[in-house]
């Protein structure tokens, strides 16, 4: 009998391993670098091997993964200029969505956001908690904006970032700076001003960009530090 799960509807087992596959990216289950074995996967979704490779390889098309001649299948690792593109691209889009939503976000939308930001605790917080509130501010950002079209390209968007290491909230000030940041957005969507929460917004990634960069330097010094293994 085949160990694969039964499907119903239009989703075959490639498109479901694929969309979890996805999903345990972006969670941190697979973190940038780590290995994504077939088996391992097959026996978590209780599929068999053949799918697994299909959604594998549709993830390496998208630059998910990468394929390492003595490792296998390895979450991709970004490097500074492609960190470089990403932020260029994180100002076009954010910016836009600030700017959309700030024209068509609803009562509950708006309150759903600001639940967000009332959750964060700058100073106080574990890093990788305010990491996860501040995705989900970005995310009520991208809806309240009501653009199907930049929906999609938020999904890419949010698999790139999935690729980078750390949080930038491991900095003492980031958190705080952010968090004003944030609030000042949010004043000017509710006032419905789409041009100054359009500047603001990128303006706040920018900020972002300079600490990741700024941390992606650090990771690197230190790896440099570590002694050679045995």
């Amino acid at each position: 009998m085949s160990r694969d799960k039964e499907f119903s509807g239009q989703t075959s087992r490639g498109e479901y391993v694929h969309e979890r596959l996805r999903e345990a990216i972006r969670s941190g289950r697979y973190g940038p670098g780590g290995r994504i074995r077939e088996t391992e996967v097959a026996a978590w979704l209780g599929v068999s091997r053949t799918p697994v490779r299909e959604a594998l390889r549709r993830l390496q098309a998208d630059g998910i993964v990468t394929f390492e001649a003595w490792r296998g299948v390895v979450v991709a690792e970004l490097d500074h200029q492609q960190v470089v593109e990403l932020y260029a691209m994180r100002r076009v889009l954010e910016g836009g969505a600030a700017r959309l939503a700030a024209q068509h976000a609803s009562i509950p939308e708006l309150a759903y956001m600001e639940d967000c930001l009332g959750q964060t605790t700058p100073g106080n917080g574990n890093p990788v908690r305010q990491a996860e509130i501040n995705r989900r501010f970005h995310d009520a950002l991208f809806q309240a904006a009501h653009n199907r079209y930049l929906l999609k390209s938020a999904a890419a968007l949010r698999d790139a970032l999935a690729l980078l290491q750390g949080t930038t909230y491991s900095f003492p000030d980031r958190a705080q700076a952010a968090h004003e940041e944030h609030l000042a957005m949010m004043e000017a969507i509710r006032a419905r001003e789409p041009e100054k929460a359009e500047r603001l917004a990128r303006k706040h990634i920018g900020k972002a960009e300079r600490a990741r960069l700024k941390l992606l330097g650090d990771q690197r010094n230190d790896a440099h530090a570590k002694p050679p293994e045995d």
